[in-house]
């Protein structure tokens, strides 16, 4: 059978289109032209970023949205280093994510040629498979292998290197089929050993995390839960894997952790964990799990082999993706629950009371009350709605108060990556035009990427972004405090208006400094980002002085300095 010739830009197009790439992102650059001639036709949406890093935090939220990898191209050196980020991020938080990167031709390679980069070695430890295509006719090959390895397994990024003059030589050669992902299952021995560990405990709690979930997985997790009226606790930034409205949700598992259920799991006698690595950020410095060998019995199912034991020696290890396991879990016989069915309403309770407003705000002396924006929030948008934060301090107000709605109402970096939030909800907003999408950012973080708000205008991706304005970087200021108290050095801030210029991009800008003010700002920009399909930004100014719901600075400053005297 003969093939039609075609330049390995056009193959590589027509491999994705095989493979069932909708919408890519990137910023252009004379390495990969004949990519960029090839796109033009194929009916792959190409999304233009205004920065390379903005591009592959794109990808990623788009990869964590729908499951499927999200793609990003990029030119060589400098756009190679700038995409880094967002691959990092791919990688600690296991979502399946394809880079492409412009190279230098063959017949420049290993001279440090103009922006050359030797690929193999920049991302080796970052990604889960590092190549160069130097054969226009392996194309096709390499682009299912890519997709095979950022699916299957533990998802992640995979990085193709593409030399310029091999986009432009011509081969004969057949497409492939579309990739299928691959993940292990449970035995049925395996099963039948986590029930009778199930139905052997007094105080089981439930872990969830990870990458491979699927609403399906989410539905059959539930049905789990509430046929053994277990506790269910989301882990770091995977607060969306069960409504936390739900009776079984008893909160999340990470950076400041409601210190009740923090104690639950100490000293539950079963800990069910599905999906997450159990990594730093999770277990609270390792401090929730004792390393290697928890007190507490540990069921850990991941979908990497590797992971299983790394850190933890569990009493049962098990290799699965998260639909095969909680597949399972749902069709098992329910255990008798009545040992622990209490500790849910009591634990519910809990996070009820960890959720009420926070004391620095109950004298109403704060101007702007933060506990109250999330409040207004939560009543005026959709239960869907999808929330998008980066790193910082003032993502406590979306972890800790916010109510997720379940399967995919968040989009956080694990990674702890700042710059994350614009680029998350313009791509939250672009491949779900019909949801509401709010972003939280730090006043620092919000200026990393924000000139994705000018990819946001292009696209007609009615974003509302909420830019918390304490004028400095509030996280190393606090940590400041406690180590160095009074010593302030390298974290303050002088800021832009940020109202005025997101009006500059041509979005609607407003600066709120009073509670009473958020409401009403709140609603013009739903509605602005609803009639005119463009996105708004609401700055909040606030009192630095007001770190975390738990403490101010000051208080901060006074222990810090009590403790050395």
């Amino acid at each position: 059978m003969t093939h039609p010739l075609r330049s390995g830009g056009q193959i590589l197009v027509d491999a994705l289109k095989v493979h069932g790439v909708d919408t890519a992102f990137g910023v252009p650059g004379e390495s990969y032209l004949d990519v960029l001639d090839a796109l033009h036709d194929s009916g792959i949406r190409f999304i233009i970023n205004r920065q390379e890093g903005g591009a592959a935090f794109m990808a990623e939220a788009y990869g964590k949205l729908t499951g499927q990898p999200g793609i990003c191209f990029v030119t060589r050196g400098p756009g190679a280093t700038n995409a880094s980020i967002g691959v990092h991020t791919a990688h600690q938080d296991s979502t399946p994510m394809i880079l492409f990167i412009g190279q230098v031709g063959g017949d420049f390679v290993e001279r440090e040629a103009f922006q050359e980069i030797d690929y193999r070695r920049m991302y080796g430890q970052m990604a889960k498979w590092v190549a160069q295509i130097d054969r226009a006719d392996r194309i096709p090959e390499y682009i299912a292998h890519a997709f095979q390895v950022a699916t299957s397994g533990r998802p992640g990024p995979v990085v193709l290197a593409l030399p310029e003059d091999m986009l432009v030589d011509r081969a004969a050669v057949a497409d492939t089929r579309r990739y299928q992902a691959v993940q292990a299952s449970p035995s049925a021995a395996q099963m039948a050993e986590l029930r009778s560990m199930l139905a052997a405990s007094s105080r089981p709690i439930v872990l969830l995390g990870g990458g491979t979930w699927n609403e399906q997985a989410c539905a059959d997790l539930r049905r789990f839960a509430e046929a053994n009226a277990l506790p269910v606790g989301c882990t770091f930034r995977f607060q969306d894997l069960l409504d936390n409205d739900h009776p079984n949700y008893v909160g999340d598992v990470g950076i400041g952790i409601n210190p009740k259920l923090a104690a639950r799991v100490k000293n539950a006698d079963l800990v069910i964990a599905i999906g997450p690595r159990l990594g730093e950020m999770t277990t609270s410095g390792y401090s929730l799990l004792d390393a290697p060998v928890p007190k507490q019995k540990l069921v850990h199912i991941h979908t990497d082999a590797v992971e299983l034991g790394r850190v933890y020696q569990a009493d049962l290890m098990i290799a699965s993706g998260a639909p095969q396991a909680c597949a399972m879990l749902a069709a098992m016989e329910p255990v008798d629950a009545s040992a622990w069915r209490s500790a849910v309403v009591e634990a519910r309770a809990e996070l009820a009371a960890w959720q009420e407003q926070p004391p620095i705000f109950k004298d109403g002396s704060a101007p702007l009350d933060l506990w109250q924006v999330v409040q207004e929030l939560m009543r005026a948008v959709p239960h869907d709605t999808i929330i998008t934060n980066g790193a910082g301090n003032y993502a406590t107000w979306a972890h800790r108060f916010y109510r997720y709605g379940g399967m995919r109402t968040q989009l956080a970096p694990t990674s702890g990556a700042m710059g994350y939030s614009v680029p998350s909800g313009v791509a939250a907003k672009i491949v779900h035009p019909e949801r509401t999408v709010v972003t939280f950012a730090g006043d620092g973080e919000y200026l990393m990427n924000g000139q994705e708000l000018a990819t946001a205008v292009q696209y007609k991706a009615g974003v509302v972004i909420i830019v918390f304005n304490n004028s400095m970087f509030g996280t190393i200021r606090m940590h400041q405090e406690k180590t160095y108290p009074g010593r302030v050095s390298g974290t303050t801030l002088a800021n832009p208006d940020f109202a005025a210029l997101a009006r500059a991009f041509g979005a609607h800008g407003e600066m709120v400094e009073t509670t009473a003010n958020f409401a009403p700002a709140l609603a013009r920009a739903l509605a602005h980002t609803r009639d005119a399909s463009l996105p708004a930004l609401i700055e909040l100014r606030y009192d630095g002085n007001l770190i975390t719901p738990n403490a101010t600075l000051d208080a901060l400053r006074a222990a810090a300095q009590a403790a050395t005297k």
